[in-house]
């Protein structure tokens, strides 16, 4: 076996690192120091730092192969990986040695960092997590990939005008990506419809549509730059770039309109699917990445020259949720059409290779597509779909499990059925897909859903997001905390000691400062840094619960208004995310979030004790300003819900208290920081199902708690949209009637821990003793800790580091 040293080649010193800036400055960019402007530094700083990485992931690569390991492919629809210059100084440990070289240059360290774009490559949880599990791997020495597409404009890029959301396109590419490799060698023709042909006992697919899948390769360093895996991102050219003879004709925009229906694939995450066209372009885009990742791992497995039927000892692919579900049914026609290998066979050997994260309870997102569709884009997977389904329903006669039914192809129980493994992202979640979702496939495969809770990357949420917090733990334990997480724990000694709460609530107070400096100067926002700062950021849905936070806002700025010396504690509450184009109620909840803060900032009366800002277009990059400087983390969601959750995590390990329900990994922070320093309310996923069975719930739950109605009453009169007072009655109406998701049942009992939240803030020592043990009893939840459980339950790979 092949093994890297731990211990790279040392790193550059700031003289070695000043030169390549000045060479790539020349050579690479073209300019001189004289000309240079901030994006001219910014790349060849980029460049300089990329060198570093480069020689190493090459001898990780030479060492897969000298080993001809196993290597773990991770199949996602996004990888939200923020900006990459920060990351992988810190990863190389080129801090000082970057920051040196600027001030030497006359350039502000902090300045040529932030001015590196966001990739738009993700959107919420799922492409975050994806993008930790990369920084894992890569710091364990797992050889691995990341699978997914390249994408022009992202999800979209967020304004408010009028308080509603507004969608443009990112434009991150614009810009030349410093960290990609183009690779126009590694080209697959991806193809779609057609017609599937009988040519003796073996079925022929022929397409009548194509696009090329051309790959983009980033390289992912670890920490302390001792292994480098790679990101390959998939970006849809036209088979036939140019049609001259139509442009000769006069017809200009038919002789380009095959590259503009390729490029189509992969321009926008999540493209709007309320419409037939949208759902068929989703369709292609996780087919065509799909698709594409199978070919070039087989490509791969092909050139070591493997056995076919050994593919499950040198192959492990994840799907990350069900987007790349066609995977099973894609690869099996790969082994059985195109290898000769027998169906069952085939079968067998694709769920040898194949495991399946599931991330949602919510029937409605476990994807289910049209078989017309389907069968009109994948003819020849449509009829392999149904003979898993029958080979299944062979295999497992008491199962009442069917993929196909009732027109609709289930990607959740297709994925289940094509999987060796299966698992949830939270105990609870975990346990909850045994009894619900997958219930009567859990009951034939009773072994298969196994549980790895999910973590983040202590390097990226810790070390670089936080240094004065980074320090301090630095100097209270050493340094092995940031490759060994669960070393946090030597911190709890600490927390009881006054000289430590006080160099806590120092950094605490330092990052509240620079936040509420950044969002004067980047948004015209005030927020005093010695107040409260309440922080909900995610994805806008109704399950998380987001306009039962405005409520709460609503009802405490009438308290306030009716006793305004009562002693309140100063609060500013923080939302960013964004919903989805289609997604009409969650754009309910924005524009009433924004109207309503438009009225409570301006009171003269509340606005010392309550301020509501919403910063648009949350991404990572604004993740890492907010995360150090909260002071309460809201995880608010019903129970039941939330799968896992990370961000509750980051808040945690940044010493922020929870306020939350018994949903996701919320259960699992709570079990581990302790009772007394996470702030619960709420009713459990138990008592959920109970509480929805009752038709008046909402109406009673109103009418025990005056404060909500009052809430409720003032949006339905139109003190938040006096020109149109009807503008919320989807929000007042859901919440009054059906409210599926039960924020009139919680209200009052969030309410109750809300008002404990604020007696525990105005006692600062008590409250910084509570926020440091969330940061020393944190450390479980690395990343790296979930990596080693999906390897050790799941994909069975050798890390190729030496010791």
């Amino acid at each position: 076996m092949t093994y890297l040293s731990q211990q790279p080649e040392a790193a550059p010193g700031m003289a070695g690192l000043r030169a390549g800036i000045l060479s790539h400055l020349t050579y690479s960019l073209g300019k001189d120091p004289e000309h240079a402007t901030t994006y001219d530094w910014r790349m060849a700083l980029s460049i300089a730092v990329r060198d570093q990485i480069v020689e190493r992931w090459f001898e990780a690569t030479r060492a897969t192969y000298q080993a001809r390991a196993k290597r773990i492919y991770y199949l996602s629809m996004e990888f939200l990986i923020g900006r990459l210059l920060q990351d992988a100084i810190t990863n190389l440990r080129l801090e000082d040695q970057a920051a040196t070289a600027l001030n030497e240059l006359g350039l502000d360290f902090d300045t040529i960092v932030h001015d590196e774009p966001d990739a738009a490559l993700g959107n919420g949880g799922l492409g975050r997590l994806a993008a930790c599990f990369l920084d894992s791997l890569s710091t364990l020495g797992l050889p691995a990939y990341g699978y997914g597409i390249r994408y022009e404009h992202g999800l979209f890029r967020q304004s408010f005008v009028g308080g509603r959301q507004v969608e443009e396109p990112e434009t991150w590419l614009l810009q030349r990506n410093a960290w990609e490799f183009e690779r126009p060698e590694a080209k697959f023709e991806i193809g779609f419809g057609g017609s599937v042909s009988e040519k003796g006992a073996k079925a022929v697919w022929a397409p009548d549509e194509g696009v090329l899948a051309q790959a983009y390769d980033t390289p992912i360093i670890g920490w302390k730059g001792r292994w480098a895996n790679t990101l390959r991102l998939w970006s849809a050219k036209p088979v036939l770039v140019f049609d001259l003879d139509q442009f000769n004709q006069g017809a200009f925009a038919a002789a380009a309109e095959q590259e503009a229906l390729a490029r189509t694939i992969s321009r926008v995450l999540y493209p709007d699917d309320t419409t037939e066209v949208g759902k068929e372009l989703r369709l292609k885009q996780e087919f065509f990445f799909t698709a594409a990742s199978l070919r070039d791992l087989l490509r791969r497995f092909d050139s070591e020259g493997h056995d076919l039927r050994s593919l499950p000892n040198k192959v492990s692919i994840q799907l990350n949720d069900t987007h790349p579900a066609i995977a099973g049914p894609e690869l099996v026609r790969l082994l059985h059409d195109e290898r000769g290998l027998d169906f069952e066979d085939a079968v067998d050997i694709a769920q040898g290779c194949l495991s399946y994260t599931n991330h949602t309870l919510l029937p409605e997102a476990l994807e289910r597509w049209s078989e017309t569709l389907m069968s009109r884009l994948l003819p020849r997977h449509v009829s392999l779909i149904e003979r898993i389904d029958g080979l299944h329903a062979k295999k497992h006669p008491k199962s009442r499990v069917k993929v196909v039914e009732h027109g609709e192809i289930k990607m959740g129980e297709l994925s289940f059925i094509m999987a060796h493994r299966v698992n949830g992202v939270s105990a609870l979640h975990t346990d909850l897909m045994k009894s619900t979702v997958f219930k009567d496939l859990h009951a034939a495969h009773p072994d298969r859903i196994v549980n790895q809770t999910n973590g983040v990357t202590p390097r990226r949420w810790v070390l670089s997001a936080n240094p004065r917090l980074s320090d301090l733990i630095t100097k209270t334990i050493g340094t092995n905390w940031v490759g060994d997480l669960e070393q946090l724990s030597n911190l709890d000694d600490a927390t009881s000691d006054p000289s430590f709460l006080e160099d806590f609530a120092a950094a605490k107070r330092a990052n509240k400062v620079d936040l509420s400096n950044w969002l004067k100067t980047a948004h015209g926002m005030s927020a005093d840094p010695d107040a409260l700062f309440d922080v909900q950021i995610k994805r806008i849905h109704e399950y998380k619960r987001q306009h039962l936070n405005i409520l709460e806002a609503i009802a405490l700025w009438q308290a306030i208004r009716e006793n305004p010396d009562a002693g309140w504690t100063p609060r500013v509450k923080i939302f960013g995310g964004k919903a989805a184009p289609g997604y009409v109620f969650a754009k309910d909840i924005i524009r009433l979030i924004n109207d309503v803060a438009l009225v409570l900032n301006s009171d003269p009366v509340t606005s010392p004790y309550l301020q509501v800002l919403y910063l648009p277009n949350y991404n990572v990059t604004m993740a890492e300003r907010l995360i150090p400087a909260s002071d309460l983390s809201e995880q608010i969601s019903t129970a039941g819900k939330e799968a896992s959750g990370t961000g509750n995590m980051k808040f945690a390990l940044n010493g922020a208290l929870t306020i939350g329900t018994l949903d996701g990994a919320n259960v699992e922070i709570r079990d581990r920081v302790g009772a007394e320093n996470f702030f619960l309310f709420g009713l459990t996923a138990d008592q959920v199902d109970a509480e929805r069975a009752m038709p008046d719930h909402a109406s009673r739950a109103i009418a025990a708690e005056p404060r909500l109605g009052a809430a409720l009453k003032a949006i339905a009169r139109g003190e938040f949209s006096q020109t149109e007072p009807e503008r919320f009655r989807s929000i007042t109406d859901n919440v009054g009637g059906s409210d599926y998701f039960l924020v009139a049942s919680d209200f009052a009992d969030y309410w109750r821990a809300q008002r404990e939240v604020d007696a525990t803030f105005a006692k600062p020592d008590q409250w910084m003793g509570k926020a440091a043990l969330n940061t020393a009893r944190s450390g479980w939840f690395s990343s790296d800790r979930t990596i080693l459980g999906y390897n050790s339950d799941i994909w069975h790979a050798t890390s190729l580091l030496d010791g």
